[in-house]
């Protein structure tokens, strides 16, 4: 029977249940989290080796990438027609689970969202690891809710506990994948919210990193702070960086909304036709295409681009990542966003030391760890979550102030021009779901 809630007795044994199942469950997930991501490593090394070895050889050997690319997305697709809930992000369908507007997400979201997102980011989609992971935590959580019989609301706190926990093992950044439940999916500060997503980020976070390592995401030399005079320049590239995080949910939008309009043309086919572009992009200019992580890389290392190349990948990324968010597969937005305000911070710069008569390179790692941040705040509206993602994945404190003072000119700016956080447009999209019987209500009290 589920527990009640009627006296405090009841209330603390459920809390007790709620933290358990979290704990219990979060373990379980770092194991598939990990998996997840040592899976995408090694489909990123497979793409890489096979486009090398195909443009080796003589004739078209350009047209294996493309095939390959075509028949993974393919593939995707057809595990999304069979699982729906699998479909693009998963981050707007654990908030509608929240807020009572869909059902729980199914077990078999896990395998789907899993080999789906492998083909798909693997195939060098411009796809976040993220959206598949968060989904795959809150489908463990809704399933360890059900075995243990929890009431409905002990239910929901398990599920987005697992779905931080998600994001957490998607970023190795623990601290973010708390934020990003309190801040982003429930908006709450209920001990009962609190309590086990601390649990279940940390028991997934120390099982991953047992399997995986303990060492952060990008490897980031000494940054030293910049000092107080420049904040006026951050305070103005956050604001131009406001504005493109604005245009940038447009396009996202946009493309997704036409190309789920096009007349009989089956799901699977589009995706095959997206795949094959993103598979030519491989062949031609392969920073294009891809989570991004390879290219944030870069940047950080203090790799000089010149500056036309740097607006052209810049350009070029700005359009592949929502036409391949458009092709309705497994995978998020998180990853390709961060490496898009880093590319940015990269290019704000290189314009600035064209006009500024003294040595500016000292700027460029600074300013491309704050575009991560900033960009982020002006697309999610989620800049507590935004800073901490960059600062566990950079293990970067330094330029924290900038950071801070450049995301609030950014999501201040995206406010301004009416720009609304991309996942409650996206949420807003999703097929209706309800029925007389699925749990319902408002749960943010």
């Amino acid at each position: 029977m589920p527990v009640r809630h009627g006296s405090d007795g009841g209330r603390l044994r459920a809390t007790a249940l709620v933290c358990l199942a979290a704990t219990v469950a979060g373990s379980v997930f770092g194991v598939v989290g990990a998996a997840f991501r040592w899976c995408l490593q090694a489909a990123e090394g497979v793409r890489a080796d096979l486009v090398e070895w195909a443009l080796r050889l003589p004739g078209p050997g350009w047209l294996i990438p493309i095939a390959a690319a075509a028949i993974c997305a393919t593939i995707a697709a057809l595990l999304v027609r069979w699982e729906p809930q699998a479909v693009g992000s998963g981050i707007p369908h654990v908030e509608a689970v929240f807020l009572g507007e869909a059902r729980p997400p199914r077990i078999s979201v896990l395998p789907a969202r899993f080999v789906g997102g492998v083909l798909a980011i693997g195939a060098g989609l411009v796809l976040g690891r993220e959206g598949p992971t968060v989904h795959m935590g809150a489908a463990v959580g809704a399933e360890a809710a059900r075995r243990a019989r929890m009431h409905d609301r002990d239910a929901r706190s398990v599920e987005v506990a697992l779905a931080g926990a998600g994001l957490a093992v998607a970023f190795n950044a623990p601290i973010a994948g708390v934020l990003f439940t309190l801040e982003e999916v429930t908006k709450s500060l209920r001990l009962r919210i609190v309590l086990p997503t601390v649990l279940a980020a940390t028991a997934a976070i120390v099982v991953s990193r047992l399997l995986l390592g303990n060492h952060p995401d990008f490897e980031v030399g000494r940054v030293a702070a910049p000092d107080l005079a420049w904040l006026p320049l951050f305070v103005v590239f956050g604001v131009l960086t406001g504005v493109l995080g604005a245009g940038y949910n447009v396009v996202v939008l946009w493309l997704g909304d036409h190309v789920a309009a096009l007349p009989k043309i089956p799901a699977p086919l589009k995706a095959t036709a997206i795949g094959a572009v993103i598979g030519a992009a491989l062949c031609v200019a392969p920073l294009t295409v891809g989570d991004g992580d390879a290219l944030t890389q870069m940047i950080l290392d203090g790799h000089q681009f010149v500056l036309w190349a740097a607006v052209g990948l810049l350009a070029a990324r700005f359009f592949s990542g929502p036409l391949s968010y458009s092709a309705a597969v497994p995978g998020g937005l998180f990853a390709p966003l961060l490496a898009l305000g880093a590319l940015w911070g990269f290019v704000f710069t290189g314009g600035f030391a064209a006009v500024w008569p003294h040595d500016t390179t000292f700027l460029a790692i600074p300013m491309a760890i704050v575009g991560m941040t900033a960009f982020f705040g002006a697309s999610v509206r989620a800049p507590l979550t935004g800073i901490a993602i960059v600062i566990e994945m950079t293990a970067t404190t330094s330029v924290a102030i900038p950071a801070v003072a450049a995301t609030v000119s950014a999501l201040l700016t995206a406010r301004a021009l009416g720009s609304v956080p991309i996942y409650d447009s996206l949420r807003k999209r999703m097929p209706a779901e309800q029925d007389p019987n699925q749990r319902g209500g408002n749960d943010r009290e």
